[in-house]
């Protein structure tokens, strides 16, 4: 199971769900500016109408002239008000748009079934992950997870279970993990885990009591592959090595319920 190139997901990357809300988010507040500064100006342009009609009634001009300079400065007045509420209105456009561009992202980060990352964006931080693990020069554990016999479940008992086991094994899986743990739905019954900082022993104690949980809470299993990061690993390297010692735990115990490390 291949992970997707540097350059595909370069393309992916280049315009991410909410972009273009935040641009037309962008766009409404240069125009609230702009508005904002045309209010001003014809404030100003309204004082200025008004100290020229004072000054012409202080110098005992009863023509007209002062009449309409207050006339002109009243409409500069009223300009500038519908312009403040323009760039007002502008502002709150701008920031209900701003909302719905972090939902849309938070939508297309997680899983909305198991609330794990979805496999695009996940795959982009657990290679963050390698590099992080590269850098420090600290253990990185991934966990190649598989939810047994669900297809079974979906032919027996209907989808909706089949849904209700993934939600429990994704809820166990991250509660015997730790908060910063990666959790991916990497395709229709399986997880990839990036576990920084652990080795396999301690990971495989972590999936073990997974697997209890979920045989007390739903009579259901994982079977699981674990590989640690070597030096020249990527991360197509490193699932292919987890997702070959899932297969060979499969092949080896049909009842599952096990976990193999990588040779």
């Amino acid at each position: 199971m291949d992970a997707r190139s540097a350059d595909d997901q370069e393309q992916a990357s280049a315009n991410q769900p909410g972009d273009d809300r935040d641009r037309t988010a962008e766009d409404r507040d240069r125009k609230a500016d702009a508005r904002d500064q045309s209010s001003n100006i014809a404030d100003a342009r309204a004082d200025a109408r008004d100290r020229r009609a004072e000054a012409r009634e202080l110098a005992g001009d009863v023509d007209v002239a002062p009449r309409g300079d207050r006339a002109a400065a009243l409409r500069d007045r009223r300009e500038g008000a519908s312009d403040r509420t323009g760039a007002a209105n502008d502002r709150e456009a701008a920031s209900a748009d701003r909302m719905l561009s972090a939902r849309e992202r938070a939508a297309d980060l997680i899983d909305g079934l198991t609330h794990a990352h979805r496999r695009d964006a996940g795959i982009l931080e657990l290679e963050r992950e390698i590099a992080r693990a590269k850098r420090t020069e600290q253990p990185l554990t991934l966990a190649f997870v598989d939810v047994d016999d669900l297809k079974a479940i979906n032919d027996s008992r209907g989808h909706a279970a089949g849904d209700g086991l993934l939600r429990g094994a994704a809820d166990s899986v991250r509660a015997h993990l730790r908060s910063y743990d990666l959790v991916v739905r990497y395709g229709g019954d399986e997880f990839v885990c990036g576990l920084s900082d652990m080795t396999i022993p301690d990971a495989a104690e972590r999936f073990l009591l997974v697997n209890r949980d979920l045989a007390n809470s739903h009579d259901a299993s994982l079977t699981v592959g674990l590989a640690e990061l070597e030096p020249l690993d990527n991360l197509e390297d490193l699932i292919e090595r987890a997702d070959q010692a899932l297969y060979i735990e499969r092949a080896r115990h049909p009842s599952n319920n096990l976990i193999r490390r990588a040779p």
